[in-house]
């Protein structure tokens, strides 16, 4: 079965949007004694900063979303630490949006501790734009956007994009892995490639969550969950929840990369505001917590803190 590429049933959610009010009625925010969550996904644009190309006008997120909303948006939830993850800018834009991320992490005012900024590992130039933040505590890794219409099959696979790759694993970097579910065996293969580098794959590997049959999305996540070098953000899947969605729609996803890649390497991103086409950030934090629930109070703690403050080199947050 053919799956949609993240981007295009972002596109149709964009429709939805306006349904949010008729959503199923999920837990209330958890308070302030609630597990402590680092979110791996935190996502902020200024459009009077930055371009954003693939955000459509007329959308819900052509405006501007600074950490000012993200606090809102995650008031009581006991958000104790947030990694950055570049937002597909303007290539162009790519060192200024580092800088800009950089300079927010330095700030005492916020939770931001660390970001995964753009890169474009197949350039010539790449190794040249790594090391212009070499030094920099707050960067762990980069991430290039594999599922864009622009993008094609099998990119992650030339030759000259591999060597990038290598060359995050030489400075201690981590990529970020975004590409379409049926992309995954090339997730595999660049993996293979490239041992000696940290691999990060975001949001369960992009199935869609609507669709039934999900036999090739599994059987493709447990090959990439087999090669050690990998983990898994448990996020971004709400994105393509149906118009009215429950927790249980989320689960089987949910559960399957839990018992794939075990309570070590998994990891809770909220993909805020991206999300909101669908939930609010306090209502996917309440959807996976009552996923979740019947799992030992341990890993449930991996996958909201524990985890991502190991696998990014974080301090330990105070809880």
């Amino acid at each position: 079965m053919t799956h949609l590429p993240r981007r295009q049933f972002l596109k149709r959610a964009v429709a939805t949007a306006s349904a949010l009010a008729a959503l199923p009625a999920v837990e209330a925010a958890p308070t302030a004694e609630a597990l402590p969550i680092v979110d791996t996904h935190q996502h902020l644009w200024d459009l009077k900063k930055f371009r954003l190309p693939w955000v459509e006008k007329g959308s819900p997120l052509a405006r501007n979303y600074v950490l000012r909303d993200y606090e809102a948006a995650t008031a009581g939830l006991n958000v104790v630490q947030t990694v950055y993850m570049e937002v597909d800018v303007d290539p162009a834009q790519q060192v200024a949006e580092a800088e800009y991320v950089i300079d927010l992490c330095r700030r005492p005012d916020n939770v931001m501790a660390a970001a995964v900024i753009s890169g474009r590992p197949a350039s010539a130039d790449f190794a040249k734009y790594l090391d212009r933040f070499k030094g920099s505590p707050f960067i762990k890794g980069v991430r290039q956007v594999l599922h864009g219409a622009g993008t094609p099959a099998g990119f992650c696979l030339h030759k000259d994009f591999i060597r990038g790759v290598r060359w995050l694993g030489e400075r201690d970097l981590s990529f970020d892995l975004c590409l379409r579910s049926g992309e995954l065996p090339d997730a595999a293969k660049l993996i293979d490639a490239c041992p000696d580098t940290r691999f990060i794959l975001d949001h369960c590997g992009n199935p869609d969550v609507k669709i039934k049959d999900h036999s090739r999305w599994k059987k493709d996540l447990e090959a990439v969950a087999k090669r050690k070098g990998v983990v898994c953000k448990v996020s971004g899947i709400v994105a393509s929840a149906p118009k009215k969605w429950a927790a249980e729609d989320l689960a089987p996803i949910v559960r399957h990369v839990l018992d794939t890649f075990g309570p070590d390497r998994v990891m809770f991103g909220g993909d805020w505001p991206v999300c909101t086409l669908a939930a609010t950030f306090a209502q996917w934090v309440s959807a996976l917590k009552a996923i979740v629930r019947d799992r030992p109070a341990g890993q449930q703690r991996k996958l909201f803190h524990d985890n991502a403050v190991r696998v990014y080199g974080l301090e330990e947050s105070e809880d």
